[in-house]
Order: structure tokens, then sequence, then C-alpha cells
């Protein structure tokens, strides 16, 4: 699962990277800081408490177990996690970020990094757009005085999302028009369903996939019913066709970074095919190093947090402390673990699943408890998951057995959030 990075430079997208990962990436207030692509793991909280817990309120009930005492430093979690970490019962589970070079306008006809920047997006499952919500920074990055109005901040913002969105379909409309000739005589042979599968094999290094082609093109159809036959159609009609495939391959959702120092009173209501959730980068990045550093306790995410000995920090780590938390009540929390959540559960609709060798002690083969956390689509079938996990698994597969029914599943059985499976297959 990969989450691209994207936006015009000098937003806060390297920012916005490191907080999420913490990462050492180089951070700088001027365009084109990034130039090849940065990749790195963000640790995301799975919606549901890990199964861990469960298992420990059976051993308490047996006996088996003595209630968690206040000395844990893992707050009664069990489980062994190989990535990630759980600390009470809070597993965290890996999402790949990429953060990409900044984008110019005119990108599509070759400026700034050019294809190279449409071409790092292919491989994404979904896009988070950085935007600079205070206006601080002009079209081509640099910066300039904050917006002092709301209108002013919208507007800014409006256009940073425009752009982007023009040059993506500007990249399609090119990749349409490269072998539109084609396209045009497979339509001739085989109608509306030559058609379909003309899309779907000329995006399929983009991602795209029958449901989605069949979407936007029945998006497309209802807007220019009146258009000529496809062999006819203009060079409007087929933009019109590339803006369709972009809101289905391409769902931009959108981090208002800068929240802290945008107008006052904005409501972040802006037009855009994803979700909108307003960020501040800067702030979680130093909130996630004053935690690593020990001078804070922190969960990234919550609107609060702890410091840990106030009497050692001079009067001015004191005071920054307190103007961070007075940002973070106002505004709930940093956005930055919001969005990333909210993109990888909700929109692309994934899952936590955790497989194991034994389903009654819920451990691997080395007697690990709960060692692995599968990020994976929702309902996803047994047998798929055994691929994910290792492909002989997938090829010898026989059958699955339910953690907590202890049921025999086949290779068609859809999984949900928060299921333990145990996986039959032929060595």
């Amino acid at each position: 699962m990969r989450i691209g990075l994207v936006g015009k430079p000098n937003v806060g997208k390297s920012t916005f990277f490191s907080a999420a990962t913490l990462a050492k990436v180089d951070i700088a207030n001027y365009p084109f800081c990034t130039i090849e692509p940065n990749v790195g793991v963000a640790f995301i909280a799975a919606r549901k408490p890990c199964p861990c817990k469960e298992l420990r309120e059976k051993l308490e009930s047996d006996g088996r177990l003595e209630p968690t005492s206040e000395e844990d430093e893992r707050k009664g979690s069990l489980c062994q996690p190989r990535t990630g970490s759980c600390i009470g019962h809070r597993r965290l589970v890996p999402c790949f970020l990429v953060d990409v070079a900044g984008l110019v306008p005119g990108a599509s006809e070759g400026r700034g990094r050019g294809n190279a920047f449409l071409a790092d997006l292919a491989n994404c499952d979904a896009l988070i757009q950085v935007v600079d919500a205070s206006a601080s920074t002009d079209i081509e990055g640099n910066p300039q005085d904050p917006a002092k109005s709301v209108e002013v901040s919208k507007s800014s913002m409006n256009q940073e999302i425009e752009f982007l969105s023009d040059e993506l379909d500007a990249w399609i409309c090119g990749i349409l028009n490269d072998g539109w000739s084609r396209g045009v005589r497979r339509v001739q042979a085989e109608g509306e369903k030559g058609m379909i599968s003309f899309l779907h094999e000329r995006f399929t290094g983009l991602g795209s996939s029958l449901p989605s082609i069949n979407a936007a093109f029945e998006s497309f159809k209802k807007d220019n019913q009146d258009a000529a036959p496809p062999w006819d159609w203009s060079n409007s009609t087929l933009k019109n066709l590339a803006i369709e495939i972009r809101k289905s391959l391409f769902p931009i959702h959108i981090a208002a970074n800068k929240a802290d120092i945008a107008p006052k009173n904005i409501d972040f209501n802006i037009q855009t095919n994803g979700r909108v959730i307003p960020c501040m980068a800067d702030m979680e990045l130093a909130l996630r190093r004053a935690e690593s550093a020990g001078l804070i306790r922190y969960i990234s995410g919550e609107q609060s947090f702890e410091v840990s000995n106030p009497e050692n920090l001079s009067e001015a780590q004191n005071g920054a402390l307190q103007h961070m938390q007075e940002r973070l009540e106002i505004n709930m929390n940093t956005g930055v673990s919001s969005i990333i959540d909210t993109v990888l559960f909700e929109e692309l609709e994934h899952i936590v699943v955790y497989p194991v060798q034994d389903e009654n002690q819920w451990t691997d083969g080395e007697g690990k408890i709960l060692p692995d956390a599968f990020v994976v689509p929702n309902n996803i079938q047994a047998k798929n998951l055994a691929y994910k996990v290792h492909s002989d698994l997938g090829d010898g597969f026989i059958r699955g057995t339910d953690g907590r029914s202890r049921r025999t599943v086949g290779a068609d059985h859809e999984l949900i959030d928060g299921d333990v499976l145990k996986i039959h297959a032929k060595t």
C-alpha cells in the first residue's frame, strides 16, 4: 500500500513526510528541495484493538496470567510485532508514503521534472495533495506574506488543487491521444465493450481496473450524451473523458497544511473529489522529535501531550510546548495521522488481519504471539490473504481456521477487520 504525497513546491510535503515517518529528509524553504521521491513507512493505529487484548482477558480469566501492573510499559499488550508496535493494545501497522518532488504548472509539457513527476505517481494507490492553507507561498512555491482573509486563503488552495488536476488531466489525455486510432478501431469492431477494453488496457500501468474504467465511462456518458461517435470526437471531448478517468484512478485527498497560521474561522470546505483535513506538519514533526528525545509523552493523532520533566526544560522550551498545546486544543490534533488513517481505512477501504500458525495460541512457528498484522482490502478472501503471506501458502492453500470461532473456512471466505486466521496449506 503506497500513498503519494504531491503538490507544488515548498508547501511542507517533506515536513509532512518526515513527521509521519520520522525519516531524515531535506527540508528547506525553497522550491524543488526534493528532487527524487523519498519513500518511507508511516505507522498508523489499526482501527480495532489488537487481538492480544482478547487473549489477555482469556488468560486472566483462566487464571493463567496476572492482571496488568501499573509498571507495565506496554500497558497489557502481549503481542510481539515484527513491524510496528503495540502499547495498550493499540497496534501500529505500516503504510508506505512516497514524497514526490514538487510539481509546477506545465509538468505535462516538460516543466520542472515533467513527466518524471507524473510517472512517480503511477505506483501509488492514493494521493494526498499537501496544499498551503496559509497562502504563504505563490503557485510556483516562492515565499510570500500569509493570507489575511479566508477568501484569499481558500482561493489559493483552490488554485493549487486545480493546477494539479489540470496536469493529471493533460497527462491522461496525452496517453489517450497516443493510442486513440487503435481505440477507435476497437469501438468500430466491438462497440462500447471495445472502448472499455481499450481504456482498461491503456491505463493498466496506472492501476486501472475494469470496475474503475466502467465507472469513469458511465460518468463521462452522463455529461456527454450528445457527443459524436468516438471516431469524430474533438479534443475537448477526449479531455472530458480524461477528466473522468483521472477522478476514478486518482482521487485527490487534501492535507490543508499550515492550518495553524491560516486565517481564523476558515472552514476548509473545498471542492474536490476526496477528503479535506487541516494539518500542521511542522508541529507534528516537532512533537514527534520531542517525544523521541524523551521530553514529552505524545501519541500521534491525540489532541494533547504530557511534558515529562518540565523543571528540566528551559523557559523557551516550556513556552514553545505550551504554545503547541494551545494550538493542538484548538485544532483537535495535527491532522497528519488523521488524514493517512482516513485515506487508508475509509477511502481505500482497507482492514487489518492477523495470520497465525497456531489458531489456539495465536502464535507463529516460533511461538511469537500475533507477530504479523497485514493491511489488506476489506473482504479479502482467505486464499488471497495466503498469497500475501507467502506465494507457497497461496499455491498450496487447503483451508483456513478462524482464530476465534475455530470454524473451518474455505478459499472464498471473506475476512473482516481484526480477524485472526490460521492458514492450512500443502508443504
